[in-house]
């Protein structure tokens, strides 16, 4: 059990994934520094400085078994975390001691391991949200057909399905498929650059040899797995790029809070429900309600995840220079908390998009106590096809209507709007047709077609192309 005198974040408590948090972890950081010190020996040596063998293997042989105690200790003393880590390095591997984050500074550890954490943590985000824009695709699909009534200022209007509903939750995030793989296209390392940006203390090492400066660069980020690194940096990656980062995750955010706010809506009108399980209380004091807790939760992660962005642009519009320390606290806050929370949201994201409920009885109710409105221009063609008067006939249904839609307000009676039309002799000519002039289906327009060409033409050739990646489940941890 954790100490529950102290605050614990409830991202982490409550919320995001095991794997996003591990992604996120002072242990994969660690380790990732010690993979990029051997990465820089290694390259080093090939390249001719007096690194002997001996060393890279002790230093490969504690790649992993980090004292994390006595690195904590030298930080009290230096207070510096990248030299206490070198000096806890150096205990571990003695001979390797004196060659170890040689011609480096410590943005050299710190800023490629954040790069590659959140390269990793993007490959986390793309695989969850495949995944819901699979499950939303399902979910379109088999209720393509199924009529609704089409809200515009929370006033009905005319008729959509329930599917093609849907497909404007896809479609949101589709739009922010395409930003996260523009944005892995223009993913680079930081790279080997010394303490300014300069590549200096490198060209000292190597006594002026410029081709092996740059080949030390290139070698080091392909032994880490990457080609492509900021051709000029200061002492840091430019922290726009965490902006930019910050940016497709909120519109992540945006996209889920549209989808839980349109779900809150339609539990609401009972016509769709996210999941419920047997044994959940919906309140403390209404034993019969069944609130919305997962997308009320997705909502407001969604609120803090859009919060977040302006910090990441505030940190790089006052960078000084070449660079400035007081980024660091803020970012080591901000970057992991927008990944667990997108993470989080996504997790909730799919639980609900693979277990929604739709009463259709209630959408046909709710479809047949406005429809017939909505059918008045349809009745009045079909009764001037049969001879009727245009005029006169449209004047009569503005009547019926009146006093139909003053019997719903006023008395909270059905709609018998198609009643009224039936017993007045003006629609004899369609009176024994209403119900197949006023059939829902008729009035979706293409809506399933719609539904249809636009999941086989935009969002199939997404779900083929990450195919390895579907089958995850959501889960809502608490």
């Amino acid at each position: 059990m954790s100490d529950k005198s102290i605050y614990e974040n409830p991202l982490s408590t409550r919320y995001a994934s095991r794997e996003m948090q591990e992604n996120f972890g002072d242990q994969k950081r660690f380790r990732l520094w010690r993979k990029l010190w051997i990465a820089l020996a290694e390259s080093e040596r090939e390249l001719g400085l007096p690194i002997t063998q001996a060393q890279i293997d002790e230093l490969k042989a504690h790649a992993e078994d980090i004292d994390y105690g006595k690195a904590e200790e030298y930080e009290r003393q230096v207070r510096h975390d990248v030299m206490a880590h070198v000096k806890a390095y150096g205990d571990a591997a003695p001979e390797a001691k004196g060659i170890i984050h040689l011609g480096a500074t410590s943005c050299f550890v710190d800023c490629n391991s954040e790069l590659i954490i959140m390269r990793d943590g993007l490959d986390i985000i793309l695989r969850k949200l495949v995944n819901v824009m699979d499950k939303l695709k399902n979910f379109a699909l088999k209720y393509k057909d199924l009529p609704t009534l089409g809200f515009t200022h929370l006033q009905p209007a005319q008729l959509t399905t329930v599917g093609k509903r849907a497909t404007l939750w896809l479609q949101d995030l589709m739009l922010d498929y395409e930003d996260l793989i523009t944005l892995f296209s223009r993913f680079r390392l930081r790279g080997v650059k010394g303490t300014t940006g300069t590549q200096a203390s490198f060209l000292d090492l190597f006594d002026g040899d410029e081709w092996k400066v740059k080949e030390l660069e290139k070698r080091v980020c392909q032994k880490l797995g990457y080609e492509r690194v900021y051709s000029v940096t200061g002492q840091t990656y430019p922290r726009k790029f965490d902006y930019s980062v910050l940016c497709v995750l909120s519109k992540i955010a945006q996209s889920a809070y549209k989808f839980s706010n349109d779900i809150r809506l339609l539990q609401s009108m009972k016509e769709v429900e996210e999941p419920f399980e047997h044994s959940q209380i919906g309140s403390s004091a209404m034993a019969y309600k069944r609130n919305p807790m997962r997308c009320e939760r997705m909502g407001s992660l969604c609120r803090y995840m859009l919060s977040l962005p302006v910090n990441s642009a505030m940190t790089a519009s006052t960078q000084w220079f070449e660079r400035t320390l007081d980024d660091s606290a803020n970012r080591r806050i901000v970057n992991a908390q927008a990944f667990l929370t997108v993470d989080s949201i996504l997790n909730i994201y799919m639980n609900v998009a693979e277990n929604l409920v739709v009463y259709e009885k209630v959408i046909e109710k709710h479809v047949a106590a406005e429809l017939p409105f909505m059918a008045t221009e349809n009745i009045l063609m079909e009764c001037v096809k049969e001879g009727g008067d245009r005029q006169q006939l449209h004047e009569r249904i503005r009547v019926l209507s009146q006093e139909a839609g003053e019997s719903v307000k006023k008395e909270g009676a059905e709609n018998d709007l198609l009643d009224r039309i039936g017993e007045d002799e003006l629609f004899e000519a369609v009176k024994d047709r209403l119900d197949e002039i006023v059939d829902a289906k008729k009035f979706v327009g293409r809506a399933p077609r719609q539904t249809e060409e636009f999941i086989a033409k935009e969002i199939m050739p997404i779900l083929e192309r990450h195919k390895n990646l579907l089958g995850a489940k959501g889960s809502v941890n608490i």
